[in-house]
């Protein structure tokens, strides 16, 4: 008989202590449960059920994630974590990674996922801020200019292929890797004829242009379009367009500037380059 009141005793201390911890465990969450507004720029599968979302946040920049369950069926991160998705996503932070609790989506664009085309320039513009983005780093502007940029995709007022290029050059910018659009990069001029040299940087004035193997000679309104984008609020990026000779130039440019600044190949912009 007093073994069996001993042996209810551990039961009883057991669930005691399972109670505690689980207590502990919740009150441990809500000290490091944090909300974070941000986009999805990946997703990937993690066992059988989770997944491992990539966001870049206002807040901490790059981080990476994990959706406990988000491929079950009836789970409510199914549609939430999905590339492209908005909003703020309620968090706790363990030592090495977070865990997702709850999102609310403030845009799902969705209407990229009706559009192929604008879905794989939608795709590489992520890939593109993925590269570019760091973890617990100010990625504020970035972040802004990749949610201006897929809502300029959902316009029929601009082409795609100016919204790249915008994209892309904005980006340089916020990432201190911009080209010199207003002076030549060697002598500091401002006026007369310029060139424009990739290897160099920026603009480069017919005086110091007589040893530039990569000069592209450049027209006014080219030149006026790459100052108005480096210098405009990401506000006012997406509010104008351009003739289709000043977009094959500015492609030109950028085509060369992004080979020779950016290692990576992005898998997105291999199957766009199919499409377009």
């Amino acid at each position: 008989m007093q073994i069996i009141f001993l042996t209810k005793q551990k039961v009883a201390a057991a669930r005691v202590a399972v109670w505690k911890n689980r207590r502990n465990r919740q009150e441990l969450d809500q000290v490091n449960q944090i909300v974070l507004t941000g986009m999805v720029l990946s997703t990937a599968p993690v066992g059988e059920y989770d997944r491992r979302v990539v966001i870049l946040t206002k807040e901490q920049g790059k981080i990476s994630a994990f959706a406990r369950g988000a491929r079950r069926p009836n789970s409510p991160l199914v549609g939430a974590v999905n590339p492209f998705s908005f909003g703020e996503f309620t968090m706790y932070e363990g030592r090495s990674s977070h865990t997702i609790q709850s999102v609310k989506i403030t845009n799902y664009f969705s209407e990229l996922r009706e559009d192929m085309i604008g879905a794989y320039y939608g795709f590489y513009f992520l890939e593109f801020a993925n590269y570019y983005t760091k973890e617990q780093n100010d990625e504020r502007e970035m972040l802004k200019l990749l949610y201006q940029t897929m809502k300029a995709l959902t316009s029929p007022h601009i082409p795609n292929l100016l919204i790249r290029r915008i994209f892309e050059l904005k980006a340089f910018c916020i990432n201190g890797e911009g080209p010199q659009v207003f002076q030549c990069v060697r002598c500091q001029k401002k006026d007369g004829q310029m060139v424009f040299s990739a290897r160099e940087g920026g603009l480069v004035c017919t005086d110091c242009a007589r040893n530039i193997s990569d000069g592209i000679s450049l027209d006014n309104s080219t030149l006026y379009t790459m100052q108005y984008i480096e210098i405009s609020t990401i506000e006012k990026l997406y509010t104008f367009t351009v003739s289709r000779e000043v977009l094959e130039k500015l492609s030109g440019i950028m085509e060369r500037y992004c080979l020779l600044y950016v290692e990576k190949r992005f898998k997105s912009l291999e199957i766009l380059e199919t499409l377009v």
